[in-house]
């Protein structure tokens, strides 16, 4: 992969990066679109990444469907697909501690210790592999962006990271691989998260704090079968919850919640 990159370097070409852990869906295709519009070359890798995994079950029932994500990619044209084994990835690799600004102990960091320790890590090993010059990640993974906007400037890598808008279904629920393991029911109930930030976001500003995130609470508690792991209205760079609406102008609405066994996240940028 390496090799093709400075092949690609050498004819003057930017290379595109969009790293996915497969089961590809239309929101991954926007993103490679996006780094086709912008760069002369691109690469989507398929890697799932166990380092991010702190729940072995959440691993294995993973989707995978690699013939399908071909086809898919090769549809749009997408110019090379990297899909490298445990063995080639992570061949001398010795996993570092970065320096997250705490951004790695709130909300997602929280709920699933060393997630996004094991993100970079991989990150890192894909950029030395791919060596691209921009790097494309949707905003749906609003915490996953802002760790590696962070990292990348701690660490002064020279990838430029691009943040993609959300895609949603029609009903507004955000894409996602793990939309497909949802049962028919569970798919109806999951819509709730995007309404609830729906809901905050046309209170944010006018209303107090709490009284936002007491309507974005009342909205999720209208389906049961939703099971809250945290929400969180905060500050769009550092991720902190807000205190109040007072010198800002920008906020982002955070949610995480389960569906069944399944584990959903979605976030809304709330403006003035």
């Amino acid at each position: 992969m390496a090799e093709w990159s400075a092949m690609i370097r050498r004819k003057g070409d930017r290379i595109g990066f969009v790293p996915t852990m497969g089961a590809l869906h239309q929101g991954h295709l926007e993103l490679v679109s996006q780094a086709m519009e912008e760069c002369g070359k691109v690469v989507c890798s398929i890697f799932v990444n166990p380092l991010q995994f702190n729940d072995l079950k959440d691993l294995e029932r993973y989707p995978r469907q690699l013939e399908k994500d071909r086809e898919l990619l090769a549809g749009i044209g997408c110019h090379a697909l990297f899909i490298p084994k445990d063995s080639q990835l992570f061949l001398g690799l010795v996993p570092r501690e970065h320096n997250m600004g705490g951004l790695e102990l709130l909300w997602e960091g929280a709920s699933r210790p060393g997630h996004f320790q094991g993100v970079v890590n991989v990150v890192e090993r894909l950029f030395h592999y791919v060596r691209p010059d921009r790097a494309y990640f949707g905003e749906k993974d609003r915490q996953q962006l802002s760790v590696i906007r962070h990292v990348a400037r701690e660490e002064r890598w020279p990838e430029m990271i691009v943040p993609c808008r959300t895609r949603r279904a029609p009903d507004g629920l955000a894409l996602s691989s793990r939309n497909s393991l949802l049962s028919v029911e569970q798919r109806k109930q999951a819509t709730v998260l995007h309404r609830a930030l729906r809901a905050a976001a046309s209170v944010a500003f006018a209303h107090s704090l709490k009284a936002t995130s007491e309507v974005a609470l009342m909205i999720l508690g209208t389906e049961p079968g939703i099971r809250l792991d945290h929400f969180g209205i905060v500050d769009p760079v550092s991720l902190k919850p807000l205190e109040s609406w007072e010198g800002t102008d920008r906020a982002v609405a955070l949610i995480a919640a389960y569906a069944g066994e399944i584990r959903l996240i979605d976030n809304l940028t709330l403006d003035r």
